[in-house]
C-alpha cells in the first residue's frame, strides 16, 4: 500500500499517453551523447512478449536483458532468480547510512544503478544511459506507474517498453503470480530450487495464519500508519496484503470514511482510538512514524493494543515474491498466536 503522501500524489496523477511525447532521438539528445541512446545488443533468444496489467502486449525481438525496475520489483525478480538482467532501480534503495533498504532484498545495492532513492527522484540522464530494453513496476491505481513522476514520464516511458503491474485491489497471491510470469518470460526458471522452497514457505505460512486464527479466534487487528499530523487506517478492501490476510480469516478493521483512492481513512490523532483492536500492524517504512517517533502521542500510548505491547511491524508496500512475503505471513501468525483480547 502507498504510504499517505504517495497515496494523496498518487490520487492525482493523470493518465499516461503517448500523445504530444517527443521522439526518442530528441530526447537523448537531451541526456547525453550519441553513443548511449544506442540500443544493447540483442541475446538472440528470439521474439519476446509479454501482456502487462493495463492489457498492453509488450514485444521485443528478443528477450530484454538491460530491465530497469521500482526497487522493490527488481528484488522480487531476483527471488525468482532474474538477478542478472537487472541494470537500474528506482525507489527507497539505500538507508541514510547507506545500508540497503528492507525493501531491496537481496538487490546488490552496491553495484545497480540507483536512478532515484525517494519518491519524485528519477534521473532521465542515467537511465537513457543505461540503454534499457524494460521498464517494470507497481501498478496501484490505473495506468499510474509507482514512482515514475508524472512530471517526467512523458520524457521516461518513450525509452523503453514498459511493464506495469496491478498491487492494489486484488489479493497478495495476485501480483505475486504476474511477477513470477514475468520472470519466467524474461528466463528465470520456476523449478529452480531457490524458487520452489520459497513456495513451500510461502504455502506453509499461509496455512499458519490460518491456523493461528482458528487457535486464537476474535483477535481484531488494525493496519496503520503514523505521520505528525495524521493516524492513518488501512483498508483491507484495497491493500493487497491486507486483503488476502482476510482472506486467510484475520480479522482486520475495515476504516469508513476513506480518502481518496480508499486506500485509507485519515484520522487526527485526538481520534486515534476510533477503532478498538487487540493487534496492530505499524508500518515499518522511513516515511512513517515509529514506535520510538510515538512516544510523544498521548492517544496512542492510550491504545489498548499499545498498552499490551501487541504492535508488530508492518511492510506496508510487500515484496512481490514468495521469498518476500513468506516472512510477512509468519511474523503475522506468529502475533496472531501471541495475542490476548485487550479491545
Amino acid at each position: 500500500m502507498p504510504d499517505a503522501l504517495s497515496a494523496r500524489r498518487l490520487s492525482r496523477r493523470g493518465l499516461l499517453t503517448a500523445g504530444g511525447v517527443a521522439t526518442l532521438a530528441t530526447l537523448l539528445a537531451g541526456c547525453g551523447t550519441d553513443d548511449t541512446a544506442k540500443p544493447a545488443a540483442s541475446n538472440g533468444g528470439g521474439p519476446w512478449s509479454f501482456t502487462d496489467d493495463r492489457a498492453r502486449k509488450v514485444e521485443a525481438a528478443a528477450r530484454p536483458t538491460r530491465v530497469v525496475a521500482f526497487t522493490g520489483v527488481a528484488a522480487a525478480l531476483i527471488d525468482f532468480g532474474l538477478d542478472k538482467r537487472l541494470v537500474g532501480v528506482f525507489g527507497e534503495t539505500r538507508r541514510a547510512d547507506g545500508t540497503a533498504d528492507p525493501q531491496a532484498g537481496d538487490l546488490n545495492v552496491e553495484t545497480v544503478e540507483i536512478l532515484g532513492n525517494v519518491w519524485g527522484e528519477f534521473s532521465l540522464e542515467k537511465y537513457a544511459a543505461l540503454r534499457p530494453e524494460l521498464l517494470v513496476t507497481h501498478m496501484y491505481d490505473p495506468d499510474a506507474l509507482w514512482y515514475v513522476p508524472d512530471e517526467s514520464k512523458d520524457k521516461i516511458l518513450p525509452l523503453a517498453p514498459s511493464v506495469a503491474i496491478t498491487t492494489a485491489r486484488v489479493p497478495m497471491t495476485k501480483p505475486i503470480e504476474r511477477y513470477a510470469a514475468l520472470a519466467e518470460s524474461l528466463g528465470a526458471d520456476l523449478s529452480a530450487k531457490k524458487v520452489t522452497d520459497a513456495k513451500a514457505r510461502f504455502d506453509a505460512a499461509a496455512e499458519a495464519v490460518r491456523q493461528a486464527v482458528k487457535a486464537n479466534p476474535g483477535i481484531r487487528v488494525l493496519a496503520c500508519s503514523g505521520s505528525p499530523d495524521l493516524f492513518y487506517v488501512s483498508n483491507p478492501k484495497v491493500s493487497t496484503d491486507l486483503m488476502y490476510f482476510a482472506e486467510l480469516g484475520v480479522d482486520i478493521v475495515v476504516p469508513t470514511k476513506l480518502e481518496a483512492g480508499d486506500y485509507f481513512e485519515a484520522l487526527s490523532w485526538e481520534n486515534a482510538g476510533r477503532f478498538p483492536a487487540d493487534l496492530i500492524l505499524l508500518d515499518n517504512r522511513g516515511t512513517a512514524l515509529q514506535p520510538k517517533d510515538l512516544t510523544a502521542k498521548p492517544t496512542w500510548q492510550q491504545l489498548p493494543a499499545v498498552k499490551a505491547n501487541q504492535v508488530t511491524p508492518w511492510d506496508a508496500v510487500p515484496r512481490f515474491s514468495y521469498a518476500g512475503s513468506a516472512p510477512l505471513l509468519e511474523n503475522l501468525a506468529a502475533a496472531i498466536r501471541a495475542a490476548k483480547k485487550v479491545s
